[in-house]
């Protein structure tokens, strides 16, 4: 299949899911899952692993269920009631650890909303701690803070930090010990589904993104390096 753009119908199809969140109903509208939602991400990945390999040689690219194309269903040990998401999540991911412990491209869709993200959004314990080692080291601190500066300029965010104390190690007087309080590593943009959503255009959109966050990708990355050596 030839990417052409998300259809309508798929976010119709995640509209339908608020108010029909059921296995039941999922599997009694199988064919319109596949049709709507699973063949265009497929469609996507392909396309976009092609683009995203001039950025990155070696990124996964891989257009399969718990690959890059995340499960529709919850995890069923905290969502009893909502077992279906209302979202569709879709990653490329670079290097040999766990897809969501590598410095990644992302992207998920809902009915009203488009985020789209590079880096590490969540933090694992042992990544925290290879982190909080790594920054530690001046350099390598001050360019993060650098790469950060210059996507926030370009109009990206930063989440908020996850803590509010220092851990122990840092200099609260240092310039950039905010870093410290991050259990994650991410930067992101959003936007309402359009008519570049709803076509090809979304590869070269979404690709500009990810080419002004490469610096973020690469400085994760190396990070991810670092948390291989250190084990």
């Amino acid at each position: 299949m030839i990417f052409q753009g998300f259809p309508k119908e798929g976010l119709a199809f995640l509209d339908a899911i608020i108010l029909n969140n059921s296995k039941e109903w999922l599997n009694a509208n199988k064919e319109e899952y596949e049709q709507y939602i699973l063949a265009p991400n497929r469609a996507y990945v392909a396309e976009m692993g092609e683009h995203l390999q001039i950025l990155v040689p070696h990124i996964h690219a891989i257009p399969k269920i718990n690959k890059s194309l995340f499960r529709i269903y919850r995890d069923a040990r905290f969502h009893l009631a909502d077992p279906i998401k209302e979202r569709i999540g879709i990653i490329f991911w670079q290097g040999h650890s766990h897809r969501m412990q590598s410095s990644s491209f992302y992207m998920h869709y809902a009915p009203h909303e488009i985020f789209v993200a590079t880096g590490i959004r969540n933090f694992k314990p042992p990544m925290l701690a290879v982190y909080r080692e790594y920054i530690q080291n001046t350099q390598r601190r001050t360019q993060l803070h650098h790469i950060v500066e210059t996507l926030k300029a370009k109009g990206y965010s930063l989440p908020q930090p996850d803590y509010k104390r220092y851990p122990r190690g840092f200099d609260k007087d240092d310039a950039h010990v905010y870093l410290s309080l991050f259990r994650s590593m991410y930067m992101y943009t959003t936007f309402k589904p359009n008519k570049a959503f709803h076509s090809s255009k979304i590869i070269y959109k979404n690709f500009e993104i990810y080419q002004d966050m490469l610096p973020l990708q690469e400085w994760v990355y190396q990070l991810t390096l670092y948390s291989s050596s250190s084990k």
